[in-house]
This record gives C-alpha cells, sequence and structure tokens, in this order.
C-alpha cells in the first residue's frame, strides 16, 4: 500500500504545525457558498497555529485587499467587472497587461470556489487572455493560481513572451499609475462591450 498512514502520520501530535484554514462562523461577512464535499459553509478565516498557545481565531475578519479594491476603498485598474467576478491589472506585473481574475465573494483558497464560480471565472480569464493577445501580442498567455499573496482566491493572467513570464521573481516592484492607467485602456479597448 502507498503511502502507508503509517509511514506518513507522526506517532505523536506535532506542537508547530502549518497553518490552517477553516470555516468561520461569522454571518458579518460576504463570504458564502458550499463546498460539494463538505457539510461547512465557507468563509473567509485563517488561524495560525505555528504556536498553539498563541493561536488566534478571528471572528471578525478584516476584508482582503481585493475586497476592499473590489469596495472601492483602494484604487484599482479594472479592465472586467460582473456579478461575480472582476479584473484588474497586477500593481506588480511579470509582463505589461498582467491581470488578476478575482471573484467578488471573499474565499480564501481555491479549492474552495464553488464549481459555476470556478467556470466562470475561467471564462472571464479566456476572454481577459484574447484581449491580452490582441493588445499586447505575445504568442500565448500563461495561467497561474498561487494564492500565497493574498488570502482571496485569484487568476493570474499573463502575457507570454517566454517561459520566465510565469516566474513571479521577475515581477516588477513597482510601476508608475499612468503607465498601469494606459495598459489597462489598451486592454478594455480590446475586451467584447457589455
Amino acid at each position: 500500500m502507498y503511502p502507508s498512514t503509517q509511514s506518513v502520520a507522526p506517532s505523536t501530535p506535532n506542537k508547530i504545525a502549518a497553518p490552517a484554514r477553516f470555516p468561520i462562523p461569522n454571518n458579518k461577512t460576504q463570504n458564502t457558498g458550499t463546498h460539494p464535499n463538505r457539510n461547512t459553509e465557507i468563509k473567509f478565516g485563517i488561524v495560525s497555529t505555528r504556536c498553539p498557545d498563541i493561536a488566534k481565531s478571528y471572528y471578525e475578519a478584516m476584508p482582503s485587499v481585493f475586497t476592499m479594491i473590489i469596495n472601492r476603498d483602494l484604487p484599482g485598474h479594472f479592465v472586467w467587472e460582473d456579478d461575480d467576478a472582476i479584473a484588474i491589472l497586477s500593481i506588480n506585473p511579470i509582463q505589461t497587461g498582467h491581470a488578476l481574475i478575482i471573484p467578488r465573494a471573499e474565499i480564501d483558497h481555491w479549492l474552495d470556489v464553488p464549481p459555476e464560480l470556478a467556470a466562470h471565472l475561467m471564462v472571464v480569464a479566456q476572454t481577459v487572455g484574447s484581449a491580452q493577445m490582441a493588445a499586447f501580442g505575445p504568442p500565448r498567455v500563461g495561467l497561474i493560481i498561487a494564492g500565497h499573496e493574498v488570502p482571496h482566491a485569484h487568476l493570474h493572467v499573463i502575457p507570454m513572451f517566454d517561459i520566465g513570464d510565469l516566474s513571479f521573481a521577475n515581477a516588477q516592484a513597482s510601476v508608475p499609475p499612468d503607465e498601469l492607467a494606459q495598459a489597462a485602456e489598451l486592454l478594455r479597448s480590446h475586451l467584447p462591450a457589455g
């Protein structure tokens, strides 16, 4: 039997564990949905269990930076917006036109995104990717789901001129806002009206 649960399960509980995800009973958040394989309601929340004695659960979860952008509390260079998702340009793009497809629902992990919403996000990513091809002329457009930098599921849609364009090590530290605005305008001009 491979892998054996005896060979991978610790014999004693580990006092230092990796960060865990779990549903938070907080009706004040906008994070709703159910996962088809779980009997829990999806709510945003992270518990850090690196040190169990100090671990905290956040029942009054602070909105993610993406939720603050969606709510217009923070600026963003919007290229797409509908009832379920938005697309904005990354402020640390790997390539000009690097876009983030973000669900309005604040769902931490992409595995918890309901299938219907996941399918919609992929359609938006394809639409934005096609516009990137027309606007910026790359031979390919890449797609990455990373999820470590912001606890709100999102897809990176990146114009690719070579495989290095999928490396976050090549992301720009900062881009002048006027350059992002110009790239957003060019990208919007190649998106279908709607």
